[in-house]
Parts: C-alpha cells; structure tokens; sequence
C-alpha cells in the first residue's frame, strides 16, 4: 500500500505541476521583453459570423450557444507602440466591445479606452459593424482617428447609421491610398494595399505594418490567391509574419452554399501554394479568420495539427508578434 500511496503521490504532483506549467504559459502569452517597441496582439480569429453562427445547427455550434467560448472572438489585431505610449485597432468588429478593452489592457491599463486609431479592410460586416459602438447609444466617442481606402470613407460618410458617426463628431476620417504608407509614430508605418474580394460597397485592402525590427502582412479576407496581382509567396519574403485568410479548410464544410460564391483560399491549396518554401517561410505564415466550420478552431484535431506538423502557424487569440 505504502509503494502505491507514494506512486499515486508523485503521479498527483507531477500533474499539478503540468498543468500549472500550461496555465503559465497561457498567461505568459501576454508577455514581452522589457525593450520591445512595438508588438502586434491577435485580439480574434474567426470569420465574420462568429462562433457560434448565426441559425447553426452543425456539431461545431451545438455546445456552444449555452456554454460560449470566450476566446471565439472576430478576427482583428491591434498594435502598440510602448515607447510612444500608442495603440492601433485594425478592423471594427462585432466583438469591439471586448477587443477595444484587450488593446487597452495589454497596451497600459491607465490608457485611454479608444485606440489612437482604427484601420479599415472592407465593408463587410466583421469588420466595420463595430464602430456602432463609437456612437451616441453606447461609447459617444470623441473624434477617434479612423483610416479607410476612398469608396469606404464614401460608403460611411453617406449611409445610415454610419453617417451619424461623422456628423456626430465620433469618429474623424482620413481617407487612405493604395500602396501609400501612412507614418504613425517614430515606429511604426502602415501601408494599405488593395486585394480581389467581393466589394459590394468598399474597396478591400489588406495591410502592411512596419515595426522599428519586424514587418507583418495582416491580410483577413482575400480571393484566391491566383487572383491577385501579386504573388504571395514573394510577398511573404519580404515580411517576417504573414497573418492570412483561412476561412475554409476545404470546400467539404459547406454543404448549403455555392462555394464558389465565397472563394477564399482554403487552407489545404495554401500548403500547397507554399509547399515548396523553405521552412523559415512557412514558419513566418500565420492562419487566421475561421470559418465557424473550420475544423482547426480545434487546436487538437487531425486538421490543426497537419497545418502544424507541415510548419506552418495557427493564429490564437492573445498571440503576441514582436515588431
């Protein structure tokens, strides 16, 4: 009894001792160097819709819509600048509300609660809707910078509700160009650049953001990548992260829409687009913007783990990308 108590014993404190580790490491993922300048946060990883979806009736959802899972938040990143006490929110979503509060807390919890500026990819619901937020109901916010391409400062500037939010004074336009960058801070440049999506009411651009050391592509939405005019492989070569649309695993996760309809590079033809990339390149690419179908939402799945096992990296919210 006395050799099983002892084994039980060791068992029971080498477990605790794992999981202490892994609730550390979580925590830690918040964690910089005292001499970083700059730092990039993902503050969500799912497509537009959310997760749990809208009307979603598929195993993914079933658990979810009593039992939510906090970090299902959509996509957006921001970007602190700690030497010149600055902090960047790329794209309005739904989940602002929490997102806004995560830049704040990780940039300095004594900061204002708006960004210094917000950035714009398109007019589709994930990534506007939530300047809603900005106005008379809820924040009534003060002139808060907010950068978007030509047809989308045209689209808010003359439609209901977001209109409002300009007359109102809550927001304060300064309208961007392709391929122009946009100095920041000391540390910082941000240049849009224009991608091929459906652009019912805007343009849709995604982004390049210059750090003092490191560079980042934070392309959310994007059609196929035989579509643009660049060739992402070498774009990829010219950054140190590529933050990239991953909607879709495959076109096997949607059995009631027309998947040409929604073209997004699944991630299977993007391994496959980067195959032949020397591990360093695929280490730089960064998965993000699942679909609520997605199987590698699931970090366990055989899915997620044959993006991982092929070098490639799987955007989790509170990652943390030194620039």
């Amino acid at each position: 009894m006395y050799r099983i108590s002892s084994i039980v014993l060791i068992f029971l404190i080498l477990s605790f001792s794992v999981c202490k580790t892994e609730v550390q490491d979580s925590e830690n993922s918040l964690t910089i160097s005292d001499d970083t300048k700059v730092a990039l946060i993902i503050l969500g990883t799912i497509q537009d819709g959310g997760s749990p979806h809208i009307a979603c009736n598929r195993d993914c959802c079933a658990d979810l819509f009593e039992n939510p899972d906090k970090n299902r938040k959509v996509t957006s990143v921001g970007v602190v600048d700690f030497e010149n006490n600055k902090k960047y929110l790329f794209d309005a979503t739904p989940d602002i509300t929490e997102q806004m509060k995560m830049l704040k807390n990780f940039a300095d919890p004594s900061s204002s609660e708006a960004p210094d500026a917000i950035f714009l990819t398109h007019a589709h619901i994930g990534h506007y809707t939530g300047l809603m937020y900005l106005g008379k109901e809820a924040m009534n916010s003060d002139n808060v910078p907010l950068f978007a391409m030509p047809r989308m400062k045209k689209f808010l500037e003359n439609n209901g509700p977001w209109d409002m939010l300009v007359e109102n004074q809550n927001i304060k336009i300064t309208e961007l160009q392709n391929r122009r960058g946009v100095k920041l801070t000391d540390n910082i440049e941000v240049t849009p650049f224009l991608v091929p999506h459906r652009d019912e009411y805007s343009e849709t651009v995604g982004y390049k953001i210059s750090g003092p050391n490191k560079k980042a592509l934070f392309i959310p939405d994007i059609d196929k990548w035989e579509r643009w005019e660049k060739d992402i492989k070498e774009e990829i070569g010219k950054v140190d992260y590529a933050i990239v649309d991953a909607t879709f695993y495959s076109g096997e996760e949607l059995d009631t829409r027309d998947i040409s309809q929604i073209p997004h590079p699944f991630i299977i033809e993007s391994m496959a687009e980067f195959e032949e990339l020397p591990q360093s390149e695929k280490e730089k690419v960064i998965f993000i913007h699942f679909n609520h179908t997605n199987p590698v939402i699931n970090p366990e799945s055989p899915e997620a783990k044959k993006v991982i096992n092929q070098g490639f990296r799987l955007a989790q919210i509170n990652d943390v990308l030194e620039l």
